[in-house]
């Protein structure tokens, strides 16, 4: 059986690679590999030593990828660095001492990385002056080639963006870099070998080996693989190895040869093997039984339905290889439909919970993907939406479709049954920037649109005594005075409305019972909240029914839900909270919603419950299931679900579901099978042009499937993916997340500052403090904790009572003290003045890194260009730019000018917003009596001169940004592409 080969290194005819997450080795020509390590977490880029003796590779035994080294014969490996960042091995020095890899240790950008090196034996780790690098390779005699940006062009292929792949080269040795040479495409992997620079480059299509003089010329392929790309090449001067397509590769460079190594691979794949995970922990979907008696849940892929509080569980849909999802009830309670890929495609799969009949499925209909799901409560009928924006009705007796809806702009959603399930609501997006709620008749396929949007209209919901058709919308535009800047917004301006359905219903908001006399409510509107037994088929009036929409007498706000019962309404509503903490979460929103209802009768509002996410009702309307984070609930709709009750154990007392009662089990292999076919799909089918960019994708995946049956773990699927999308060659084709093995997490605490060790003390010198912002613990260094008066200079004895050593650094006592109060003790610069104190440590510290930077930056062009120009740097487009570009530029306009600085920048949304900023004209100023004008030049027009500053580090978006300011023409723009340094621009000077 076949392994997924990656990472191989070589030396003389050894050759060690990872497999299975692990280090194994094989002979460079073939044979029966060799387990290496059996690790607890995963092992990548080994680096054999030049005697042969030992093998440097990353490991993440404790949590970190850290650098480790072990005997390359095998046996225990040692943990050399305690960076807590991101790291790679690039080699050894000549004398197999010290181990060369590059790391973003102190770097607030995750993506500049630095070379440092570090004794096979454990000791400080030292940083090389090569500048920013992610490869090196020294020459036979003298000087150096680097690598900048050099990642790994087969996940993104034919790149030729800002961030490309570099090679620069010291010939001399004397610290004056220069390009190797200029190719029109990705470069990674420099290894000065002889005479030559042997390199990977995808210029002419495919990544292959190339090499070139040290000067640059005789450019030569070396390669010629046409259907993977050569990844992860390395060297022992003599041969080249390297990895495509699962399998390992060795080029002889004597004889200007590649040959495959062919690997015996024997092992018992460990991590293929049947498991079983907590459905809570996967959980996509949720729903109840028409009457309430019955939950389903869907998670992992798999449906599941089964009574609320006890008795066994069903799981709807056996096939291990295919994804079943947005599973629901027919009206009849007895049967249940899922859409399932068990044919290759979405389709419809009917279930019969109780087993008595076997699943059948619905003969392939071209039903697209489906998005939402609703059953008819009448009929054999479902409805649902699609990526294709369609709006499809499914005849499950005649096992027929129909489109009744299609939208030109986006995905219709929020579909909605009315209870005699003659009618479906919908929100419909009727041009590029509104949605109205529409109305479709099932019997004549015809649409109506209800609504006349201002903006979005949204989540309808019938009112099932059929008077009413509820909805959200965010037409309240009442706007909030921004307390930063000159400026308003609208962060609340959703309400809940309702339509009357027929031209005689009054709004129910008119009159109160407990009215004065004369002004009681009248007999027809008390006849509408009497409860109807059997719902009676609803009579709607389309005549003038856009004009008769009412609000609710509610405030606005974040409303997101909206579901009608007898008399009353049930909607949740979220607090408004900053952005940045929610840009950075994944899957699910946050879990902080009311839920609240609205009661027509009484004509009051109340809660039912808080720390909601999402709510569902049954069909009945007897009970209500909402989800709190991964926990599900089911109550009575009005019952206010008291906190006294929230840690109640599960069942009919408390409402909690107990979900342990699911067993998921997982068959990786299988389901790695399905979830490849379905990133295919979603690729296929979600792709911005329908010729896929011309790439022939069917092609595609016919190349790539084959190497399914050679993966063992989670890592290596997710590494071919990675590499499938690569060969769209564009951005935002994307592999994250997913059930990785878990390694034991011993999280690296940070003190944010840098050490020297002082032979003499036998101690830490502090060579400096980070800044950062000294008001906020989580975003400064620790050793600015009040009382501890630390300074720099001052040495670093001992933490938690453990001294420190030569061998044993500060950043070795605080593995696994992440966020946590430690003791440390410290003394001053000549080691007098001794002192314990309590300290917590950081979590991360690059928020706190990245300020000292801002802030300098900020000073020197302050300080270069006589204070006439100020700084602003934007770190990405997301709403954690938003606030730094906001932080610094409403300060830094009083300057003449302004520099700013798009290098390093992550990329984001929100590109347009800045720009409308900087492009505003100065027509006037506010000077009171007694204050001095704040500008130098008050009848400039303009801003004055705007510098926009990119580099190779700088994301998509900030190249964007600077090609933008351009086109608006904001000012004498100046925009610099530069490694580093100060440049001159005009009479000013500016970082760089």
């Amino acid at each position: 059986m076949q392994g997924y080969y990656r990472f191989p290194t070589i030396n003389r005819d050894t050759i060690a690679f990872v497999c299975e997450d692990d280090l194994w080795t094989v002979s460079a020509h073939g044979g029966i590999a060799r387990r290496l390590t059996s690790n607890l977490g995963e092992v990548s880029h080994p680096f054999l030593s030049p005697d042969g003796k030992y093998v440097a590779f990353v490991g993440q035994e404790e949590g970190h990828p850290e650098i480790y080294c072990m005997d390359a014969q095998g046996g225990p490996a040692q943990r050399l660095t305690f960076f807590g960042t991101l790291c790679t091995v690039l080699g050894w020095t000549h004398d197999s001492k010290r181990i060369l890899f590059a790391s973003n240790t102190k770097q607030w950008y995750l993506r500049t990385f630095y070379v440092y090196s570090v004794n096979k034996n454990k000791d400080e780790p030292q940083m090389l002056h090569v500048g920013p690098a992610t490869h090196i390779s020294y020459g036979p005699v003298k000087g150096v080639v680097i690598g900048r940006n050099t990642a790994d062009p087969a996940r993104w292929k034919r790149y030729r963006g800002g961030t490309v792949g570099e090679i620069w080269i010291d010939r001399t040795g004397k610290g004056n870099f220069t390009k190797l040479m200029n190719i029109k495409g990705n470069c990674t992997s420099p290894m000065w070998i002889g005479n030559r620079i042997y390199f990977i480059a995808d210029h002419e299509g495919v990544g292959n080996i190339y090499s070139c003089t040290p000067t640059g010329r005789g450019l030569k392929r070396q390669t010629n693989h046409v259907d993977f790309y050569v990844r992860n090449a390395t060297t022992d001067g003599e041969k080249i190895v390297y990895h495509a397509g699962g399998d390992v590769f060795v080029f002889n460079i004597a004889e200007n040869k590649s040959s495959k190594v062919v690997i015996e691979h024997h092992s018992p794949r460990v991590q293929t093997h049947r498991k079983f995970v907590a459905a809570e922990q996967y959980m996509e979907d949720y729903t109840l039984h028409p009457k309430g008696e019955q939950v389903s849940i869907t998670s992992r892929g798999k449906v599941f339905s089964m009574h609320n509080w006890e008795g066994p569980v069903a799981q709807n849909g056996q096939d291990v290889n295919a994804r079943y999802r947005l599973g629901r009830w027919l009206y009849d309670g007895e049967r249940f439909i899922v859409i399932t890929d068990e044919k290759g495609e979405d389709g419809l799969q009917i279930h019969y919970p109780n087993a008595s009949k076997k699943p059948s499925h619905l003969p392939p209909l071209d039903i697209g993907r489906p998005i939402e799901l609703e059953p008819s409560p009448r009929k054999a009928l479902v409805a649902l939406t699609n990526h294709r924006f369609q709006l499809v009705l499914v005849n499950l007796q005649t096992k027929k479709r129909v489109i009744l809806d299609h939208s030109k702009y986006d995905r219709i959603s929020g579909i909605s049954w009315s209870c005699d399930g003659e009618w479906l609501a919908y929100s419909f997006p009727d041009s590029e920037r509104t949605r109205c709620i529409k109305l479709c008749n099932v019997s004549t396929q015809k649409s109506y649109p209800v609504t006349s949007p201002v903006l979005q209209d949204f989540s309808p919901c019938f009112d099932p005594q059929g008077n009413y058709l509820y909805f959200l919308s965010n037409r309240e535009l009442d706007p909030v005075y921004d307390t930063v800047q000159f400026e308003l917004s609208f962060p609340a301006n959703i309400k809940p409305y309702l339509i009357t359905l027929r031209k005689d219903i009054p709004s129910p908001f008119m009159y109160r019972e407990s009215a004065p006399a004369g002004l009681e409510m009248p007999d027809f509107a008390k006849e509408l909240l009497k409860p109807k037994k059997k719902p009676k088929k609803i009579k709607i009036d389309l005549d003038g029914i856009t004009d008769r929409i009412v609000p609710f007498p509610l405030p606005p706000g974040k409303y997101e839900q909206i579901l009608g019962i007898n008399n009353k309404v049930i909607f949740s509503k979220f607090p408004i909270e900053g952005a940045i903490r929610l840009w950075f979460m994944m899957q699910h929103g946050p879990s902080n919603g009311v839920l609240q209802y609205y009661d027509l009768k009484e004509q009051k509002t109340g809660a039912i419950a808080t720390g909601i996410m999402t709510f569902k009702m049954s069909q009945s309307n007897e009970l209500l299931m909402y989800r709190a984070e991964d926990r599900l609930r089911i109550i009575k709709p009005m019952d206010k679900a008291e906190q006294k009750l929230q840690n109640e154990p599960v069942g009919p007392k408390s409402g909690w579901v107990d979900l342990s009662r699911i067993k998921v089990m997982v068959e990786p292999r299988a389901e790695w099978r399905q979830m490849f076919r379905d990133a295919w799909r979603l690729q296929r089918d979600h792709f911005w042009v329908k010729d896929m960019s011309g790439v022939d994708w069917r092609k595609v995946y016919k190349r790539y499937v084959p190497l399914l049956e050679r993966i063992s773990t989670r890592s290596e699927f997710s590494d071919l993916v990675w590499e499938m999308q690569g060969e769209l060659g564009t951005s935002h084709a994307y592999e994250f997340g997913g059930d990785y093995r878990q390694e034991p997490q011993y999280k690296q605490g940070f003190l944010s500052a840098d050490f020297t060790y002082d032979r003499k003390h036998n101690a830490y010198r502090i060579a400096t403090i980070v800044k950062g912002d000294p008001w906020d613990e989580t975003r400064r260094s620790p050793l600015l904790t009040p009382g501890l008066n630390a300074k720099v200079g001052d040495l670093v004895l001992a933490i938690d009572g453990r001294q420190v050593s030569k061998n044993t650094s500060p950043q070795e006592l605080l593995v696994n003290r992440a966020g946590t109060d430690i003791s440390i003790t410290i003394a001053s610069s000549t080691g007098k003045n001794k002192r314990t104190a309590s300290i917590k440590t950081l979590k991360d510290e690059s928020r706190a890194r990245y300020r000292d930077w801002v802030e300098k930056n900020r000073e020197k062009v302050h300080r270069a260009s006589r204070g006439k120009i100020g700084y602003v740097h934007i770190p990405d487009m997301g709403p954690d730019g938003f606030a730094e570009f906001h932080r610094y530029f409403l300060s830094e306009i009083q300057h003449t000018g302004l520099l700013v600085d798009a290098r390093f920048n992550r990329g984001g949304h929100v590109s347009q917003l800045l720009i409308e900023k900087l492009a505003r004209k100065r027509v006037g100023y506010d000077i009171s009596r007694w204050s001095k004008p704040p500008y130098p030049y008050p009848d400039e027009s303009v801003l004055g001169p705007i510098v926009c500053l990119t580099n190779e580090y700088a994301g998509s978006d900030g190249d964007i940004f600077s090609h933008v300011f351009k086109l608006y023409k904001i000012g004498p723009l100046i925009g610099k592409r530069t490694w580093g340094g100060v440049i001159g621009v005009g009479p000013y000077y500016f970082l760089s």
